[in-house]
């Protein structure tokens, strides 16, 4: 970064893995620019703060942001504890934003509409990889304002950009229309949404980690509301891999959270429509009525779209990307990741030279570097901001040496869009674990439990 040496390194969104970006960079002695779109660091987990991770703290901070953190007076969460999403905010993400070293590199209510080459559309390679970038921010007081930069981390996340709720990648025809019935894909259905969701209709789509734990709270809501009727839809003919094994399960959270939805399934409390793939939407008065392909339909108040999420590159089109044609995940990185064959849990370690583009000095890193592949481990990014913060600096021999000490085994499930890592507990903690089971869920990406998320309907962010 020679010839941009004086200008800061982008970094877009301040989640867990971009705030760990922007303290490796500093630590490298790099000047970081972090633009995120929320009111706030952790906007998209404040969505899901209601969820508890899988993953204990150790799993889910970062060795530099902690190194930041210790010239404070901060106080480490402890390491074993099973953190709720609102704890990863308040215990973690936002002392670690208030800052000075952060505080005054973050802006917030400023999201990025477009990344390009200071003066050069895409078509245009002479001097490309010397010239600076130019990320355009639509900033909170109105303005659109463009900032250059020497380099690029797009940690944005998938949050923003859920899977539709039809089959084939598209949309359900009426779905647009109907979006005053579709619901956040995780919803605080026995908090803060509960207005929205007790004595009604509620349909939910999707076979991952979200629809089964937002199955499991609508029925602790049906309990004090009773009138609440719990429609459940998945693609797939069964729901055999979203009810795991049960007691026998290798990872006994994932057993658990899939038999306490078979017994709620086998109860009645939930009505279970199998082979389920949505085709239409369409919005009444009285609510909405959903039409599977092949021709039955369901009746509705309000919709939950479990259904996955994929990255949103509409703002990468004046970049020069190399992406997996199947997750979209960068190429190198995609066959690592496709949940057709891999979990977290066997992605090996991987950093700068994966995660390259043929734009230089670009990276995308987090969830976003998934693509659609919907497992995650918030341990594997920051292993990656690490590495691309090395080699930022120059330091290449940094840069390719990627470890990251993960448990023997585990899967993980992350269909929240960011990351929930979920490490299998280990002996002594498998007890602690189960006991902090009810209503905690494996959203957001990573180590332990998991069937593989996202829709029941195949494949599976935060500025």
């Amino acid at each position: 970064m020679e010839s941009a040496k004086n200008l800061p390194v982008a970094v877009i969104g301040a989640g867990p893995v971009g705030l760990a970006a922007a303290a490796h960079l500093l630590e490298r002695g790099l000047e970081p620019l972090i633009l995120e779109a929320g009111t706030s660091a952790g906007a998209a987990i404040e969505q899901w703060r209601h969820i508890r991770l899988f993953s204990p703290w150790r799993f889910n901070i970062d060795a530099a942001a902690v190194r930041l953190l210790e010239t404070s007076n901060w106080e480490s969460p402890r390491p074993t504890a099973l953190p709720y999403g609102g704890e990863l905010i308040d215990n973690y993400l936002a002392p670690l934003a208030e800052l000075p070293a952060i505080s005054s590199r973050l802006q917030t209510g400023a999201r990025v509409i477009a990344v390009t080459r200071a003066g050069l559309d895409k078509t245009h390679i002479k001097g490309r990889d010397t010239t600076p970038f130019t990320v355009r921010v639509e900033h909170s007081d109105g303005e659109t304002r463009d900032h250059t930069v020497a380099a690029v981390i797009d940690a944005s996340g998938t949050w923003s950009t859920r899977n539709p709720l039809g089959t084939s990648g598209l949309a359900a025809i009426g779905e647009d229309t109907a979006a005053a019935r579709i619901s956040s894909p995780l919803p605080d259905v026995t908090g803060r949404d509960r207005a929205t969701f007790a004595g009604r209709r509620v349909l939910v789509v999707g076979a991952g980690h979200s629809a089964a734990n937002t199955l499991i709270n609508l029925a602790d809501l049906a309990k004090d509301a009773p009138d609440t009727r719990i429609l459940w839809a998945i693609r797939g003919d069964s729901a055999a891999k979203v009810y795991g094994g049960g007691d026998a399960d290798g990872l006994p959270a994932r057993g658990q959270l899939g038999a306490r939805v078979r017994r709620l399934v086998e109860a009645g409390t939930i009505e279970l429509h199998a082979g389920f793939g949505i085709a239409a939407l369409k919005t009444l008065d009285s609510g909405v009525t959903v039409e599977a392909v092949d021709g039955r339909t369901l009746d509705a108040d309000v919709v939950v779209p479990c259904t996955g999420f994929r990255p949103d590159l509409d703002i990468l089109r004046e970049v020069r990307l190399h992406l997996d044609p199947a997750v979209e995940a960068p190429v190198e990185l995609g066959p690592l990741v496709d949940p057709e064959f891999h979990s977290c849990g066997t992605v090996p370690p991987h950093g700068a030279k994966l995660l390259a583009h043929p734009e230089k000095d670009f990276y995308i890193v987090g969830m976003k570097s998934y693509g659609r592949a919907p497992t995650f481990l918030l341990a594997t990014g920051y292993e990656q901001v690490r590495s691309v913060a090395a080699a930022l600096a120059g330091d290449r021999e940094a840069a390719d040496t990627v470890h990251l000490a993960l448990p023997e085994t585990g899967v993980c499930s992350t269909d929240a869009g960011t990351s929930c890592d979920v490490p299998v507990p280990a002996a002594g903690e498998a007890a602690a674990s189960a006991a902090a089971e009810p209503g905690c869920c494996a959203t957001p990406e990573p180590v332990l439990v998991g069937f593989p998320t996202g829709l029941a309907h195949g494949r599976s962010g935060s500025n």
